[in-house]
Order: C-alpha cells, then sequence, then structure tokens
C-alpha cells in the first residue's frame, strides 16, 4: 500500500516550453518540437514537492516507442504505448540523443534529491509493430501460437490495417486487444500482442529482465499497463520475483474489474489499483449531471456505496480525477471548468487514506480543449501530438520566473496546494472516515443527492468535511449523531447540529466542532 502518496503524471515530451510559438495542429517533431528531460529541472521538482507536496513523479512516454517515421503509427508521434524497444529511452526527449540514457539516470537523480521517487509505464500486454527482435524474432511464424513464441500469427493472412499505409506483415500478427488479421480502427492496430499463457513461457523471463533493467537504473515503481489482459498467473510472478531482488519496488495496477481487486491487491502483490470503476465513476457522474432532471440517479449516494464495496480495499485504491486516458475535469465534456470540479476534488483527495495522483496541468484548471491533430478536439490532452498545453507553459513560467499564470490558473493552484498540503496531515494520511449521509435525510438545507458528509478523525482530533455538487452555494445544517463522536474516541459523545456555508461545486472543512 502507498499510504498517501501523491502521484504527479507527467508526459516529458509535452513539457514544451521551448518558445516555439504557435503550434501545427498535427505538425511534425521539426515544426513543434518536444519536451525534454532536461525540460524538467530542479525548478519544476521543486515545484512538484514544495507546492504540490508530490511524492511520486510518473514519467509517462518515456521507453522508446514507435514515432513518426512509421506510418502506420497514431498521430505524428506514436502511442506511448507502443514499445518498441523495452531497454531504451525515446531519443527525442534527449538533449544528446546519443547520451539519452544518461540523460534520464541524471532526471532519475534530480527527482531523487528533491524528494520523491520515480514512476515508469510497464507495457506487458502489447508491444510495436516494429519492436526489436528481442521479442519474436526466434518464432515460428507458421502456426498461430506455440508457447514459445512471443506473438500471435495469422498463417496465409497479411495483416489489414483501418488506415492506409505501406506498411506489410505478410503473415499477421494479433493486436494489443483484438485477436484478429484486420484490427479495426478503433482497436490498438498500432500494437502486436504478447504472448504469457497461464504456465510460464520465455516471455515471462524477457519482462523480468526488463523490470530488472528499469530498477537497477533507480525506478522506483511501476504503473502497470492493461493487467487485466495478461494471465493472472505471469503477473503475479513478474512482481513478486522482483520484490524479493528490489524489496522496495512498488506496483500500481490499471484494472477496471472490481470483481478482481481483491486478487490484484492481496494475492498478486500491487501496492495500489485505480479506482476508476468505483470512485472515479461515480464522481464523474455526479458532476457531469447533477444539474440533470434525474439527478437522483447518479448522485451522491453513490459515494457511500463505493466506499462500502471496496471494504479493507479501500486504502489499496488509487484516487483520481483525471488522466491521459480520461477527460480533463475541466473540460467542456466534464465539468466545464475548474472551479466547477472542486467539490470532487474534496472528495476524491480527503475522503480516505489512499494515494491521490494528479495529472500534469490538473493543477491550474488544464481544459484539454485543443485540437492538436490525431486526438482532435475532445476534453483530453493528447499521447500522439507533437504538442504542449499552454497550461504546461504557464506553469513553467511560473516556477522559473514566479509569473505566468492568470488569474483562474493561480486561484485553481492555491486550492490546490491548500488541499494537497491539508491531505498531507496525519488525520488525513492515518484516520479514520465517518459517513454522514445516511443521517442527514432530513437535515435543514441538506441535498442528499448533492451533498455529501463526512468526518476524518486521528487521535482525538475530529473535522468535518461537506462537498457540495449543486451549481448554488448553500447554508445546510449537518448533523453529526453521538455514534459519529463515540466512534472517534470522543469524550463526551453527544448529537451535534452544525451548520455550514459551502459555495457552489465547492467544499468547506470544519476542524473545530
Amino acid at each position: 500500500m502507498l499510504g498517501k502518496a501523491i502521484i504527479y503524471q507527467v508526459l516529458p515530451r509535452l513539457w514544451n516550453t521551448s518558445g516555439r510559438g504557435a503550434l501545427k495542429a498535427g505538425g511534425s517533431l521539426v515544426e513543434n518540437g518536444s519536451g525534454h528531460f532536461s525540460s524538467i529541472d530542479d525548478n519544476v521538482l521543486g515545484y512538484l514537492h514544495d507546492t504540490l507536496h508530490v511524492s511520486h513523479v510518473w514519467y509517462t512516454g518515456i521507453i522508446r516507442h514507435a514515432s513518426g517515421a512509421n506510418d502506420w503509427v497514431k498521430g505524428e508521434a506514436g502511442s506511448p504505448y507502443a514499445i518498441e524497444d523495452y531497454f531504451d529511452v525515446n531519443p527525442y526527449l534527449a538533449d544528446n540523443e546519443d547520451a539519452r540514457m544518461d540523460e534520464f539516470k541524471l532526471l532519475i537523480k534530480r527527482t531523487h534529491a528533491a524528494g520523491m521517487k520515480v514512476v515508469l509505464d510497464f507495457v506487458p500486454n502489447h508491444m510495436a509493430r516494429s519492436c526489436t527482435p528481442y521479442f519474436g524474432g526466434k518464432d515460428d511464424s507458421s502456426v498461430h501460437w506455440k508457447p514459445e513464441n512471443d506473438f500471435f500469427y495469422y498463417p496465409g493472412q497479411q495483416l489489414q490495417l483501418p488506415i492506409e499505409t505501406d506498411y506489410k506483415e505478410t503473415t499477421a500478427r494479433a493486436s494489443g486487444n483484438a485477436f484478429t488479421s484486420a484490427p479495426a480502427e478503433t482497436d490498438w492496430y498500432d500494437t502486436v500482442k504478447l504472448n504469457y499463457c497461464d504456465f510460464r513461457t520465455p516471455t515471462w523471463d524477457k519482462m523480468l529482465e526488463v523490470l530488472r533493467f528499469w530498477c537497477s537504473m533507480g525506478v522506483d515503481a511501476f504503473r502497470c499497463d492493461m493487467v487485466e489482459l495478461v494471465p493472472r498467473e505471469a503477473i503475479s510472478f513478474l512482481i513478486h520475483q522482483i520484490k524479493k531482488e528490489f524489496p522496495d519496488t512498488q506496483f500500481i495496477a490499471e484494472v477496471y474489474d472490481k470483481a478482481g481487486y481483491a486478487y490484484y491487491a492481496k494475492e498478486a502483490g500491487f501496492d495500489a489499483l485505480y479506482d476508476k470503476c468505483g470512485l472515479y465513476d461515480t464522481l464523474f457522474s455526479i458532476v457531469r449531471y447533477n444539474n440533470a432532471d434525474d439527478a437522483w440517479y447518479s448522485g451522491t449516494e453513490g459515494i457511500t456505496g463505493s466506499w462500502q464495496f471496496l471494504g479493507n480495499l479501500q486504502p489499496y485504491m488509487l484516487n483520481f480525477l483525471e488522466n491521459h486516458d480520461e477527460l480533463r475535469i475541466a473540460s467542456d465534456f466534464f465539468a466545464g471548468s475548474a472551479k466547477n470540479s472542486f467539490a470532487a476534488l474534496y472528495v476524491s483527495l480527503l475522503l480516505n487514506t489512499s494515494p491521490f495522483m494528479l495529472y500534469f496541468g490538473q493543477e491550474v484548471g488544464e481544459r484539454g480543449m485543443d485540437a492538436e491533430g490525431f486526438s482532435g478536439l475532445n476534453g483530453r490532452t493528447t499521447i500522439f501530438d507533437w504538442w504542449c498545453p499552454k497550461s504546461v507553459r504557464d506553469i513553467d513560467n511560473y516556477v522559473h520566473s514566479g509569473k505566468g499564470l492568470d488569474r483562474t490558473e493561480a486561484a485553481t493552484l492555491k486550492k490546490y496546494s491548500e488541499l494537497l498540503a491539508y491531505s498531507q496531515e496525519d488525520i488525513i494520511r492515518c484516520g479514520g472516515m465517518y459517513d454522514l449521509q445516511y443521517c442527514n435525510q432530513g437535515s435543514e438545507g441538506f441535498d442528499v443527492h448533492r451533498h455529501y458528509a463526512f468526518l476524518r478523525a486521528y487521535k482525538g482530533k475530529i473535522h468535518l468535511i461537506v462537498a457540495n455538487f449543486s451549481g448554488s452555494g448553500t447554508d445546510v445544517t449537518v448533523h453529526i449523531p453521538a455514534a459519529a463522536f463515540e466512534w472517534a474516541g470522543a469524550a463526551n459523545p453527544k448529537d451535534l447540529d452544525i451548520k455550514v456555508k459551502v459555495a457552489a461545486h465547492g467544499g468547506k472543512i470544519i476542524k473545530k466542532l
């Protein structure tokens, strides 16, 4: 378990602050440029640690992936999840391509010196079609499958890609998420699926070498991509073996099936699991639809159901409001503005002792409303294009000069910084949570579909936190039963009604009850 870690996900490629001026949608590397390892300098790292209280930096898109030189990649830059060489870093991230590995080692060293751990992607399910012969170089492509093969083949069938390309595979291989020689446009057609089986194959040992390589370089943790597509036996083997050799290594699972949470946390050995299909989806529904006539259907009572489902698995969950796959919460497709996201932040960050993840630019209200090229205008920040969100340039300017943020960005950063600092207090890092939703059904002004109230308590301290997901400010009475004070260890537990004023889409913390 990671405890109340704060994980900051950043794509160094997109920390592109070279000042090239206006970016071209669908532009090339020459036209738009790229961020470098050196872009994440001491000023940036100091900002992450001191202002945002970050404990782990997840550097996305480091391991060498297929890029614009191949006409079958997605976008001009290509997907960070179409790995070409597991033992190399992307040359475009280096100031000197020939010294790229040394430059990455310096980034690791800088991150550690700033008091933070380094998280790297581990992509075990699939590789780029242009992968090095370390994988597949000795395969027998005359059969669909055999244990010794790294990939799955379609003998006698050519690959049919859903795009115009000069790329040829005379013996098609299965794509990362599609067992077919003709993947669809929505499939991961830029990748090939790796063969593990539910018993030890050569692929298991090759992936073990990959993890050993990065651990020996100083990487502290791995965010493991789409682990549910890899046999459980293989994932468990890899994690347990690495933890024997590198005991402090941490693993984070991208998982979506809640029925599998217990296995991945308790048996496979993961330290944290995405709670995407639990708390994230619940908060998305509340924020996105809270002004709809049927808002009761997706109201705040769902938060109670989310934590109750988890039971003793709660400490293993990784909470978040954004990542590279999801909508920017300030986008037109989600909350509409950063200000409208604060109620969700109070809950996601402060409800429990679980780690919390930010996506770079989120802390100043990045809206993801650029039409960058392949990604299009979709409320997300592209992972496929040469780009840089304006918010990132503003942050970089701010951390180097103290200027650069507009009024809205500065106000958003102030709120994030305050709440992230509060999240590091013992009452949030170590304390228990008491849900007050059930006992406020009839409280004055309390809307059980749009308001949410809970206590955090630790060693005699009791704090009340109230989140208001409605579009109107409210004066609400919160009833705290004697049983809650008894649970918290108060000396003379008794019922209490407390009036709280909460801004629209906001939250309030009451430290003195």
